[in-house]
């Protein structure tokens, strides 16, 4: 679950609240904004979320108007932001944030005219629908690559908050890195945030001091790469969010990657001809909602092709990461031979499976 702890500090001190509009104003153009909790320049989770705001803006040209606020802390002052959307005529609204949901929710019911997507939350209403996609599936494609390109079996991973969101992106990272480095560990340091690029890259450096020879990460900014791209000698690194290739091409391999344009434009449609219902949506590799972002120079042509096929049977169900057997870092069987984690237990998982070097508690 995307978001689940608060940033009111952190973007307190950030420009508060700005925003854009993409289509000039309009009496016949039917408003629909995104509410994001970092800068749309971030590089990583919400440069991706404005780019599907851009992409519903592109194919709709001047049927839509769309409307963004950036840096909005979590919390009551969510609120405020909402109602001043909604006061200037907004009709649908994308909250990309966990941690906007409660208020998310009370809007829903104070403005049932108003339609309100909900990015990694789990609360519906009948004006009030939530969606996300299987990342798992994806990290473990990228843990491939790592693996892949170790030496020594030793990886580490820059890691934000440990919540299920997290810990089960390095579970799959941790498995598709084992499925081409047998043996491979994935040693994590929490950062306690999801965007600050020098807190990330000094986690970076600490692992890289610490002997891996690889870097994941679940951040939203490419600051791990580019302490992978600062080391002597340079160090192989996988991204989130978005295709971070171009802040180190050399060291990249892929990165897990969401595609929420596609939705989102299926949802402003439905709201503009009045289709739209509430609802669940859990997008995967096969509907495109989540795939790898194209692969770096130094990921050869027979690890290409291994990923390739697993991801062809991660599409065709013939695959799923998380099939026992699996057992946690103790080495105590958690998912039995045969038995496979249901959507329910791995949206609220709570353990590392062997091979992750940390606490899933975060400590």
């Amino acid at each position: 679950m995307r978001r689940m702890t608060l940033l009111a500090l952190a973007a307190i001190g950030l420009a508060a609240c700005g925003g854009s509009t993409t289509t000039p104003p309009s009496s016949t153009a039917y408003k629909a904004a995104w509410l994001y909790v970092g800068s749309s320049a971030d590089a990583g989770w919400t440069k991706a979320h404005d780019d599907a705001r851009l992409y519903v803006a592109q194919q709709l040209g001047s049927q839509v108007q769309t409307t963004f606020k950036e840096n909005v802390p979590e919390g009551p002052q969510a609120t405020q932001v909402i109602d001043g959307l909604v006061a200037d005529g907004n009709k649908i609204i994308f909250a990309t944030s966990f941690g906007f949901q409660d208020q998310v929710a009370a809007a829903a019911k104070k403005y049932p005219d108003v339609k309100f997507e909900m990015a990694t939350g789990f609360k519906l209403d009948k004006n009030m629908a939530e969606f996300f996609g299987a990342a798992e599936d994806a990290d473990y494609l990228t843990g491939m690559a790592a693996g892949a390109a170790s030496k020594s079996g030793k990886i580490g991973f820059v890691a934000p908050f440990p919540i299920p969101e997290v810990i089960r992106e390095i579970n799959a990272f941790t498995l598709g890195a084992q499925a081409t480095h047998p043996g491979a560990t994935v040693h994590v340091i929490w950062t306690t945030t999801w965007f600050d690029p020098a807190k990330e890259k000094a986690a970076a450096q600490s692992l890289i001091s610490a002997g891996v020879d690889v870097l994941g990460q679940g951040q939203d900014s490419p600051a791990t790469g580019e302490a992978a791209k600062a080391n002597n000698p340079p160090l192989k690194w996988a991204g989130y969010d978005s295709d971070q290739k171009s802040f180190a091409p050399d060291q990249w391999l892929t990165g897990t990657v969401y595609h929420w344009g596609p939705y989102e434009l299926t949802r402003v449609k439905a709201a503009m001809d009045g289709s739209w219902t509430s609802g669940s949506y859990y997008g995967s590799l096969k509907d495109g909602f989540v795939d790898i972002a194209p692969f770096g120079t130094s990921v050869d042509s027979a690890t290409q092709a291994k990923i390739s096929d697993k991801k062809a049977a991660l599409v065709a169900g013939t695959f799923y990461e998380v099939t026992g057997p699996l057992n946690d870092q103790s080495g105590k069987v958690k998912v039995p031979s045969g038995t496979k984690l249901t959507l329910d237990q791995i949206l609220s998982i709570d353990w590392f499976v062997q091979g992750v070097i940390g606490s899933p508690k975060g400590s």
